[in-house]
């Protein structure tokens, strides 16, 4: 009985552990497939050049320190093409898959990620 309890309870830890690995929050940019780190800062012009690209065709991407994410689903990301956001998600290879996606806090203007990404 006590080494059912012992299993169950480092079962619950590991799977704890896996829940809360791998929610992530990173800060960054949107952007889009076709121009990817050129729009690493915000800014009006940067906005129009997304949406364009995006009419076009491209994707919506995340530049965040200077890498660029592929981001999921792309309808979360309308809204904030060329603008600073904060991203809630899970990071699979080089993709986030968007839990939540808003303007960040003022007080959180540095574009990396957290929780230690």
């Amino acid at each position: 009985m006590t080494k059912r309890l012992t299993m169950l309870f480092v079962a619950m830890i590991a799977v704890g552990c896996m829940a809360w690995g791998a929610q992530h929050v990173f800060y960054g940019v949107v952007s889009d497939s076709m121009c990817g780190a050129k729009h690493s800062r915000a800014s009006a012009a940067a906005a129009q050049c997304v949406k364009g690209c995006v009419a076009k065709g491209a994707q919506y991407v995340l530049v965040s320190h200077g890498k660029v994410y592929n981001v999921t689903p792309q309808d979360k990301f309308a809204d904030f093409a060329g603008k600073r956001v904060r991203v809630h998600g899970e990071l699979s290879g080089n993709t986030i898959t968007a839990d939540s996606v808003a303007a960040p806090m003022h007080h959180m203007r540095h574009p990396a990620a957290s929780s230690g990404m």
